[in-house]
């Protein structure tokens, strides 16, 4: 194993917007994966294998080190028991720019509530950057703990979703800033 090699668990869980990959390092979850089906999950694994310098190493149910609490904050989450995600968070796949929005994101936009892009990239000083807001959106390593699903239009438009529009309103649904679908 490299020297530089950090160790990373990850494991597959279910949720009401699909399988989700979740993957943690010592220093927290590094990474969320909406439509963790067998091919996106290897391709998930391989890409931290890639970025940590070490093979991925699948959790065990009843001897998890690293994804015990991760895996429990998103079941009561997806049970409407949580409003606050309280994880520690290894932010080493975003940087620049994009960590900065995803950092405004996880602190000032709390659950049952949006913000737009624009007023977002106003929030980090740069008001006229609501497109690279949208990029760092969709680079989001963290998604539902780094809520990117509470970023909308101005205009009132979903906007986009890495995880797809549906698993948007989903989200947003389950949070009360949309109406429960009614079939």
């Amino acid at each position: 194993m490299d020297s530089n090699a950090q160790f990373v668990e990850w494991a597959v869980v279910g949720s009401d917007i699909g399988p989700l990959l979740l993957a943690a390092t010592g220093q927290g979850l590094v990474n969320v994966v909406f439509h963790a089906d067998e091919a996106v999950r290897d391709r998930a694994v391989r890409a931290l294998a890639a970025r940590f310098g070490t093979e991925p190493v699948r959790a065990v149910p009843g001897r998890t080190v690293l994804l015990e609490e991760p895996i429990r904050q998103f079941a009561a989450y997806f049970d409407g028991r949580l409003r606050a995600f309280t994880l520690p968070l290894d932010w080493s796949l975003a940087s620049g720019f994009n960590r900065q929005v995803l950092r405004e994101l996880a602190a000032g936009v709390p659950y049952g509530t949006v913000v737009g892009y624009g007023d977002l990239a106003g929030r980090v000083g740069q008001a006229k950057a609501a497109q690279a807001v949208g990029a760092a959106m969709g680079a989001n390593p963290l998604p539902v703990v780094v809520p990117c699903h509470r970023v909308v239009e101005s205009g009132g438009g979903l906007g986009g979703f890495g995880g797809g529009l549906e698993t948007k309103r989903q989200l947003l649904a389950l949070e009360g800033v949309l109406p429960q679908p009614l079939f």
